[in-house]
């Protein structure tokens, strides 16, 4: 079975730098599904985005996150792969806006089973940028890191924070993290 381990956070935390650096050290990484589709919904004019229509942003959210989940969930290797947020993200989301879950998501969320260790990066000022899929304050951001945590931790998953500095030494933590605790044996 695939070791399928979460990196999360608010936006603009520096997760993507993050999977890029292990991505670039032999690990698969799996892109966020919500930048995706800003970019898509944008180049179609559509409504999907979190400025217009946060409820459907999100189901395409939802429905994208389980669909990647399940598509990489199907082998039968052991690798490590990393995701750049997952499916309980889109739970966060929804609180964070104040827009009830529904039955199905929650049913789905707790089906689908990543390692139970996630790791999540705290807001950073410092780092901080909007651009043209992120448009949310850093107030916002910090307020997307605490329903984020909520959730996984709603879900009974543990919660590792991991410590600001540069992207060689957050990676290096998170394997550190891996091995220390024999995470993935």
């Amino acid at each position: 079975m695939k070791k399928l381990c979460i990196i999360t956070g608010g936006p603009g935390a520096g997760k993507t730098a993050l999977l890029d650096e292990l991505q670039r050290r032999g690990f698969q990484t799996v892109p966020e599904e919500g930048r995706r589709i800003i970019k898509e919904q944008i180049a179609l004019n559509g409504n999907g985005l979190p400025w217009l229509n946060k409820k459907y942003f999100a189901e395409l959210m939802f429905n994208a996150s389980l669909e990647r989940f399940q598509e990489i969930n199907s082998g039968a290797d052991s690798k490590i792969i990393f995701f750049d947020r997952g499916i309980l993200d889109t739970s966060g989301y929804l609180k964070l806006e104040n827009i009830p879950v529904s039955e199905e998501m929650q049913i789905k969320s707790a089906e689908m089973i990543y390692h139970k260790n996630v790791f999540i990066l705290p807001p950073w000022k410092e780092i901080y940028e909007n651009d043209q899929e992120r448009k949310q304050t850093f107030e916002v951001a910090v307020s997307t890191f605490y329903c984020i945590k909520e959730i996984y931790l709603a879900y009974d998953y543990h919660v590792i924070e991991v410590p600001k500095g540069t992207v060689e030494k957050r990676a290096d933590f998170i394997l550190e993290t891996i091995k220390v605790n024999q995470m993935f044996l």
